[in-house]
């Protein structure tokens, strides 16, 4: 990391993990791919509560996650022990995954794609109000599109890299296609307010956090759980709202699989089993990023 003050905690992973794997397949809007590299995770994200813009760096040493977080302009975080946390969360770091292989014995299509995808993790959005803006900005546009938007919003907006703060959007004068605006604007004081708060939406049965999410204008079911799921990072969450997802179920599992049966058994990690599935059908068809399968 850059010079300046951070503080750094060694968190034992239990469970198997991969950073090397999970870094391949972060989670921001897509199956995202992040350059291949060796060595430190490093990224910039938008702290939940204090919303300081923060620079995280995690390596690996076998079950061990070394977790650094600093402030981007090198000073301390205001609240050291939620950084870490958030950082965490938002790699799946903090989830004890000690059943996952189970799960995979007794679900051979999830115990062939773990094989496939050794250690990996679901890593999320930073934080559940950039899922929420990103639902939002993606709404009714196309993928690159939406990412355009959101570079745009975090260049004018931003800090560092780090996207827009809740009350930045509130003030500024957005110029967006759509109730894109009104919408972006009233996630901000959603989460403002903590409705978007990362720790609380974890803390709620996901039915519920689905419920609490969808009374924020402009966000309906499928963005409900992106920022469940991928936002909060909950990890035993099913969506009932994504098309590729249940595709996928149907070609692995058959016509007339029966999604609430098949999804008993990857109890207590639900999500995990679900963003496999999607990535598995990611590399297999390239359909969100317009490649032809295979192609790097």
């Amino acid at each position: 990391m850059a010079a300046g003050h951070t503080v750094t905690h060694d968190l034992e992973v239990r469970g198997p993990w991969s950073l090397s794997t999970s870094r391949r397949f972060w989670e921001g809007f897509a199956p995202q791919r992040l350059p291949s590299q060796e060595g430190p995770l490093t990224t910039v994200f938008r702290a939940d509560r204090t919303w300081e813009p923060l620079r995280a760096q995690v390596t690996q040493d076998g079950p061990i996650a070394r977790i650094s977080v600093g402030r981007t302009d090198g000073g301390d975080p205001r609240d050291p022990e939620a950084a870490i946390a958030q950082v965490a969360r938002f790699l799946s770091l903090d989830v004890d995954a000690g059943s996952w292989p189970t799960i995979g014995e007794h679900d051979p299509v999830i115990g062939d794609l773990q094989r496939e995808l050794p250690g990996l993790r679901p890593c999320g959005f930073h934080s559940p109000y950039e899922a929420a803006a990103w639902a939002v900005l993606s709404q009714r546009i196309r993928i690159t599109q939406a990412a355009s938007l959101r570079e745009r919003l975090t260049a004018d907006l931003g800090e560092d890299g780090a996207f827009p703060a809740p009350q930045a959007l509130l003030e500024a004068d957005l110029d967006l296609p759509g109730r894109k605006t009104e919408y972006l604007r009233a996630v901000a004081r959603a989460a403002l307010d903590g409705t978007l708060d990362g720790e609380h939406l974890r803390d709620l049965d996901p039915d519920d956090a689905f419920t609490e999410v969808q009374g924020i204008l402009g966000l309906g079911p499928f963005a409900a759980e992106l920022v469940v799921i991928r936002g909060a990072n909950a990890p035993d969450a099913l969506p009932r709202h994504e098309r590729r997802l249940a595709q996928e179920i149907t070609e692995r599992y058959g016509e007339d699989a029966d999604v609430a049966a098949v999804s008993s058994a990857w109890r207590p990690l639900r999500s995990w089993a679900a963003v496999l599935l999607r990535i598995g059908r990611e590399e297999r068809t390239g359909e969100i990023e317009g490649r032809r399968p295979g192609r790097e």
